[in-house]
């Protein structure tokens, strides 16, 4: 039995298909009685379980031989998957496929790499069996911009950077396929697209999809900062995201594509292209 954390999010949702559509037994962990109802109402397993509370977990984690291990970046997140980690090996759960980064370092500036290789450290350190997923930037943050790229612009701080952008899809079938074979023991596998562009590439590519001349707008760090706080994004997001984008991105400091997807599932990752076809109602489309 797998424990499923981040069960409603991009990347568990599709796992949790993907399991179900494999016939393996899973059991989605959920925050919401209407979430669990909904896994139930689909002939999925539910539990109700919360990271800010490590007591309900025990529980839920009944049963259960392996965790993916998953939570949205905030302030709280090394808090929350430590508490996980430990309550998980109380619970005799023998293995953890944790989703962490690819530019995960404990002196990053990025808020979120930093708690990532503080969390895979102690997940390492913690006498459970673990497999490590770190993938570089996911393409679906690019729906973040589907206002301004469905007006005919892609703002960014990013200069020339290149980064080899990954399907969450494609992370979510390493997920799968690590969570139901053996061999992957004490493992980190780096995941990435197919290829790596720059965001005047990347507009390029939208332009060519939606039917719709996209131009990279490369702006003045405030501004996009301010972009950022106008659109809803909370200051450390904002904050976090200026630094990824203006140093990591723009800096060149992102690794170049792995093929640990294709390797390690038999199918190539999609491309930026196959990812914008997928979306394309939305980015061509104004938020009314």
């Amino acid at each position: 039995m797998i424990l499923v954390s981040g069960a409603t999010g991009g990347i568990g949702s599709e796992l949790c298909r993907l399991l179900d559509e494999a016939g393996a037994p899973f059991r989605a962990l959920c925050r919401k009685q209407q979430q669990l109802e909904s896994f139930r109402h689909k002939g999925m397993d539910a539990v109700l379980g919360d990271f800010d509370h490590p007591d309900t977990l025990h529980s839920a984690m009944q049963g259960c031989e392996t965790m993916f291990l998953i939570t949205p970046p905030t302030p709280e997140q090394v808090r929350q998957e430590t508490a996980a980690i430990d309550a998980a090996k109380r619970a005799g759960i023998g293995r953890i496929v944790k989703i962490s980064a690819s530019d995960s370092n404990v002196r990053s500036p990025v808020p979120w790499a930093q708690s990532h290789a503080l969390i895979d450290h102690h997940l390492r350190g913690a006498g459970i069996g673990w497999t490590i997923l770190k993938p570089t930037a996911f393409m679906q943050n690019f729906l973040w911009f589907k206002e301004p790229i469905s007006r005919g612009y892609l703002p960014l701080v990013a200069g020339k950077g290149s980064v080899s952008w990954v399907d969450t899809r494609d992370v979510a079938r390493v997920a799968a396929t690590v969570l139901t074979q053996d061999g992957h023991e004490r493992a980190t596998y780096f995941l990435t697209g197919p290829d790596t562009f720059d965001m005047k590439t990347a507009a390029l590519r939208l332009s060519e999809v939606i039917n719709c001349n996209v131009r990279y707008v490369d702006l003045p760090t405030p501004v996009f900062r301010a972009f950022l706080h106008v659109t809803g994004s909370s200051r450390w997001i904002a904050n976090g995201l200026v630094v990824q984008f203006a140093d990591v991105v723009a800096g060149h400091h992102d690794i170049d594509p792995t093929f640990e997807i294709e390797r390690i599932t038999g199918t190539a990752p999609h491309d930026f292209t196959d990812f914008i076809r997928h979306h394309r109602d939305t980015f061509a489309k104004p938020s009314s």
